[in-house]
């Protein structure tokens, strides 16, 4: 670890609800904030909260929440003593880090070397295997000459992914070989157009899988996790709901997956805070790595209301050079927590995005309830940027409180001007699987089959 260094001023190179979020920890911090916002942010929640606003550039994002120069040149201009990128953009981008490094700008992340080691999918898997821990099989592919025999060893279907992806983006499912070679032209050209990088390798694809991660937390030398979370209600690979911890795990199995979290950040001498991604083999009761993220998740929430941690601080704290301060001993569970995200999509219009004027926006309060968001009535939602409204993060002594808390919680939520998901939301929180607990990524697609669209229209 570095030398401790105190950051006075720090510029968050975000936007929307995880800006206000670094915000609001920083000002308890006693931290300057300087938000770097586009033209179309110029006006927005967290823009009006910070002590300062720099414009970056014009709304869209490769001209300005991407460009790591107008970010850099943004923090040199402000004096600021750090760089918090949030999630999502530039969150993992070692490029933006290590201009950071070059120009003696904090980087509120890992290092460059750990960015390279786990953004890259294929390096990941190999340092996992360097870790031991469980991968899905698999391997990186360029030809459809190459895919062909490994993808007949694995078994279809499979599922083809981009190297340097995310977000579900490069990603293909393929059920026979004569589809192979068309499928993974087009995720080169999805892959290509994320992430100017068209990789692709190939996965077995798990059926009955559920999506189980463990938050880590690392400054250097010591590693340790702060438990479960499932994220296994997703929409085209995007996370709706999320909770912890994750529901209906056997207790060996969650030992076993969080200790192979600590040991795989533990390979990597990790610094802050990072999520390690597992899929879980229901039918098997055994689970795979994934990837890492290394990052703050938006669904970190629902850890901070079962651990009481805020983790933009502890990511700060790392960030500055100092150590963790607690030992895995120190971290107790308590309750349960669960998070429905709040878009603004059109649920009856294959979930189109809904931008606009934002006419009314009231959210519940009350003991257990917590809203992130950057929306208040009258703000406008710019057709640029991802679909989040908010998050509407609820807890409970145990799981049932939690969700009879959140179905509370959602009837109070009132968003008018703009289409939402909270008819969603509350149809979700009232299945019998879902009540069960432990539905797979298959869940939401099932459910939505089954479901009229009348039934998902916003009263």
């Amino acid at each position: 670890m570095a030398a401790v260094k105190s950051i006075n001023r720090l510029l968050i190179a975000n936007r929307g609800e995880i800006a206000v979020r670094i915000i609001r920890t920083c000002q308890t911090l006693g931290i300057e904030t300087v938000l770097a916002a586009s033209a179309a942010d110029l006006d927005s929640v967290p823009a009006r909260m910070a002590d300062q606003v720099i414009k970056i550039g014009p709304p869209p994002s490769l001209q300005s929440y991407l460009n790591v120069n107008a970010v850099l040149q943004a923090a040199l201009q402000t004096g600021a003593d750090a760089i918090h990128p949030g999630y999502g953009f530039l969150s993992e981008n070692a490029a933006l880090a290590q201009a950071c490094a070059d120009n003696n700008i904090i980087f509120i992340g890992p290092t460059v070397a750990q960015l390279n080691a786990i953004g890259d999918k294929l390096k990941a898997r190999e340092n996992a295997v360097a870790a031991n821990l469980p991968i899905v099989p698999g391997g990186s592919v360029n030809t459809p000459q190459e895919a062909e025999p490994l993808a007949a060893e694995i078994g279809y279907p499979v599922l083809i992914k981009a190297v340097g992806g995310g977000g579900g983006r490069g990603m293909q499912v393929v059920h026979d070989v004569a589809d192979l070679a068309k499928t993974m032209t087009l995720a080169r050209a999805e892959a290509e157009n994320a992430f100017n990088d068209d990789r692709i390798y190939l996965e077995c694809f798990v059926a009955s899988g559920r999506h189980v991660e463990v938050q880590v937390l690392g400054d250097g030398k010591q590693v340790i996790h702060l438990g479960t979370r499932d994220c296994s209600i997703q929409r085209r690979y995007q996370k709706l709901v999320e909770e912890a911890p994750a529901p209906c795990l056997n207790d060996d199995l969650r030992e076993e997956m969080q200790s192979a979290a600590v040991a795989f950040a533990q390979h990597l001498d990790y610094e802050g805070a990072g999520t390690v991604e597992f899929l879980v083999d229901v039918e098997r009761n055994s689970f795979y790595f994934l990837e890492m993220n290394a990052r703050i998740q938006v669904e970190h929430p629902v850890t901070e209301a079962i651990t009481g941690l805020d983790l933009v601080a502890q990511q700060i704290r790392v960030a500055e050079g100092r150590p963790l301060g607690m030992s895995q001993s120190d971290i107790i569970f308590n309750g349960h927590a669960i998070e429905c995200r709040l878009n603004a999509e059109d649920c009856q219009n294959d979930f189109q995005p809904s931008p606009g004027k934002v006419t009314r926006a009231q959210f519940p309060a009350g003991p257990g309830i917590r809203i992130d968001t950057h929306i208040e009535s009258g703000v406008t939602v710019p057709p640029y940027y991802d679909s989040l409204l908010g998050k509407l993060i609820v807890w409970g002594e145990d799981r049932t409180e939690a969700i009879v808390r959140l179905q509370h919680a959602l009837a109070l939520c009132h968003l008018e001007g703009v289409e939402s998901n909270i008819v969603l939301h509350q149809a979700i929180l009232a299945t019998g699987e879902f009540i069960e607990g432990g539905v797979d990524t298959r869940f939401l697609k099932q459910m939505l089959d089954t479901t009229p669209a009348g039934e998902l229209a916003n009263g």
